[in-house]
């Protein structure tokens, strides 16, 4: 993952911050027993964190808390929007595959998108968590990190919510859909 060394001006980040407040406000069952105001220190302190977060908010992907890493003190935001973020949809799944594409080729791919905004995607087990905090994906679906062995076979998984059910499928790593993206989670 890239390190950004991309700054917000000042306006940007108060907007960015009250925004987050907001919706970590609305949303407190995603993060049951955690209180915005050491999470705002936290940011303030890791004003590095505000690019790729502001990124995450501009595609459309509405982060917020997800999680609070004890070890650590990171706060863990994920993608929160309904469905997978739209500013980060009709894309392939890596470099690899988006070379591979002879004609019609996206314009980006997940794991480059998620690299130069600073994200990491989600793993399939971060995508089911996601999901025990509310219903995400259910008209879309969001590529997924891929293991190895099953990315050197020319594949790639993805996750959606159906039937009230997380399903992961698995496609070429070259498809790309008006309806999948990706989402991702900043540890700050």
């Amino acid at each position: 993952m890239n390190s950004n060394k991309k700054t917000l001006p000042p306006a940007q980040r108060e907007l960015l911050l009250r925004t987050l407040q907001a919706r970590f406000e609305k949303n407190r069952h995603r993060h049951r027993g955690l209180e915005w105001a050491p999470v705002e220190t936290r940011l303030k302190a890791n004003t590095e964190k505000l690019w790729p977060l502001n990124e995450m908010e501009r595609t459309g992907g509405e982060p917020d808390v997800a999680g609070h890493d004890e070890s650590t003190g990171q706060y863990i935001f994920y993608d929160c929007s309904a469905e997978s973020p739209k500013g980060r949809r009709s894309i392939c799944y890596d470099r690899e595959a988006l070379e591979s594409r002879k004609q019609h080729k996206p314009e980006n791919s997940a794991l480059d998108m998620a690299a130069a905004m600073g994200i990491e995607i989600l793993t399939e087990e971060q995508y089911r968590e996601l999901q025990k905090l509310g219903e995400f994906d259910t008209k879309t679906s969001s590529w997924i990190k891929t293991p190895s062995r099953i990315r050197s076979l020319g594949g790639a998984l993805f996750c959606d919510r159906r039937y009230d059910t997380v399903f992961v499928y698995h496609n070429g790593a070259e498809s790309y859909y008006a309806a999948r993206g990706f989402r991702g989670l900043l540890r700050v």
